[in-house]
């Protein structure tokens, strides 16, 4: 039996003015898949994420959350989603349990339940032996796991990641990734880069877009055939002549 989707998204675009930033977009995302959104800096990945989570209007299509519209009902459809910005939305003067309980009742988990809630998310982020350290005073790989707590608190079915591992250093780099594989046991996982390595390193499928518009969508080993070295320039140009081709 195939995989239920837990994320689909028809023919989304978005204009600027006269500028059409996101072109004709189409994808899904399966319970229990990490999907990878690759693409150039200003390919129109963080305007993408941002429509997914109901930041950002769309100028047509639609987007369907565990079988809701984002549109029409965006708190139901909110429900089921986690959100992780490129900056991550942290209080910098609150430490980290305090941040967590906060985000906690936000997202209208029960008072009795929030004590529980916060202390998963602490355990599952590896972030017990600091939630009492001020937000402000952490290292950047530790304000990501932050992030990501603040986002995976309320239990979604399906976790966005926008460029999570960005400025990372190596060590904090392997720690984010192998986080983001755990949670892809019980979540559903998206996340955004402009770093090939990071695709393969951690996804099970990948969404390639180029000036708005989508180049390849399959998977990793797919994608390995089309591949001639590991130049993000070099697969765009390869997808596109094979894309006029077809």
């Amino acid at each position: 039996m195939p995989e239920k989707k837990l994320m689909q998204v028809h023919h989304l675009h978005r204009y600027y003015h006269q500028h059409h930033a996101v072109n004709d977009i189409s994808l899904d995302l399966a319970k229990g898949e990490v999907l990878g959104l690759l693409g150039r800096n200003g390919a129109g990945k963080s305007t993408i994420m941002q429509m997914l989570t109901g930041n950002l209007a769309p100028s047509s299509g639609t987007i369907m959350i565990n079988g809701v519209d984002l549109l029409e009902q965006p708190l139901l459809a909110k429900q089921a989603l986690g959100y992780l910005p490129e900056a991550p939305p942290l209080y910098h003067d609150m430490r980290i349990i305090e941040f967590l309980s906060y985000c906690a009742r936000l997202h209208d988990i029960e008072a009795a339940q929030v004590k529980p809630a916060v202390e998963r998310v602490l355990a599952r982020c590896d972030l017990e032996p600091m939630q009492q350290r001020l937000i402000g005073n952490l290292s950047k790989g530790y304000q990501q796991r932050v992030g990501i707590a603040q986002a995976i608190i309320h239990e979604p079915l399906v976790i966005i990641l926008d460029e999570p591992t960005v400025g990372l250093d190596p060590i904090q780099l392997q720690s984010i990734r192998q986080l983001i594989k755990a949670l892809a046991r019980e979540h559903s996982v998206m996340l955004s880069t402009h770093i090939l390595q990071e695709v393969e390193a951690v996804c099970d499928r990948v969404h390639i877009i180029n000036e708005g518009k989508t180049v390849f969508n399959d998977t990793l080993i797919a994608l390995k055939q089309h591949q001639e070295n590991t130049s993000l320039d070099r697969i765009f140009s390869a997808l596109v002549r094979t894309e006029e081709v077809l």
